[in-house]
């Protein structure tokens, strides 16, 4: 990503093509629709994207938990296989599109082959 398209981007001047709300979701619902909506993405040329993960409750209850753990473990899916193939870059939203509770998910250019590749 050039440094004027991620200054635009981390100012929330770019407006995501797409958007996913894991909202509420579990995880083991949430990898398998977040695999799915960017290997979709990818292919439909979107490049920019923007996955709501939410910030987490921070429930302290008498045993010890990590607050949202959607958010902290999206970024780890999108770097692992396969979406690790499409995905440029992921950075934390812009205020305007979630803040910490989002990602933009940059994607990178669906490869086009020339004839006898």
């Amino acid at each position: 990503m050039d440094q004027k398209t991620h200054r635009r981007m981390s100012q929330g001047k770019l407006r995501p093509e797409a958007r996913l709300d894991l909202h509420g979701m579990t995880l083991a619902e949430a990898q398998p629709e977040l695999t799915r909506f960017i290997l979709s993405c990818h292919a439909n040329d979107r490049r920019l994207v923007l996955v709501i993960t939410g910030k987490g409750r921070g429930d302290h209850g008498p045993l010890p938990t990590r607050p949202g753990a959607l958010r902290h473990q999206v970024p780890h899916w999108l770097h692992g296989a396969p979406l690790a193939q499409v995905v440029q870059q992921v950075t934390s939203a812009h205020d305007r599109h979630g803040g910490e509770g989002a990602y933009y998910v940059y994607l990178r250019r669906p490869r086009s082959f020339a004839p006898g590749d």
